[in-house]
């Protein structure tokens, strides 16, 4: 029978790999701790510095919060437009309704 392999979260695996980094227990304390392969937590540790640079890098990640007059105007278009539309369908009823 073979062994499922067990799937780690992003969250379990940051845990983990910030453990390592700190250094305050050996990669074998860890591995029996968190249950995990030494090898693994070693390449975890490894993606997570290699990660770093990248979070601090500007625009790259979060992009800025977008202007409010860029997000209504094409609200205001769209009312104005429905608006227009509403009229014209009152209109056309009455007419319809006058007949």
């Amino acid at each position: 029978m073979s062994k499922k392999r067990k799937i780690h979260s992003p969250e379990f695996k940051a845990k983990v790999s910030l453990a390592a980094i700190k250094g305050l227990k050996t990669t074998s304390e860890l591995a029996s701790q968190y249950q995990v392969h030494p090898t693994q937590i070693s390449s975890w540790k490894k993606q997570a510095i290699d990660s770093l640079p990248e979070t601090f890098k500007r625009g790259k990640l979060s992009s800025p919060p977008p202007n409010e007059q860029q997000l209504t105007a094409p609200l205001f278009e769209e009312i104005g437009r429905l608006k227009m539309e509403l009229d014209w369908l009152k209109k056309k009823t009455a007419e319809f309704g006058e007949e």
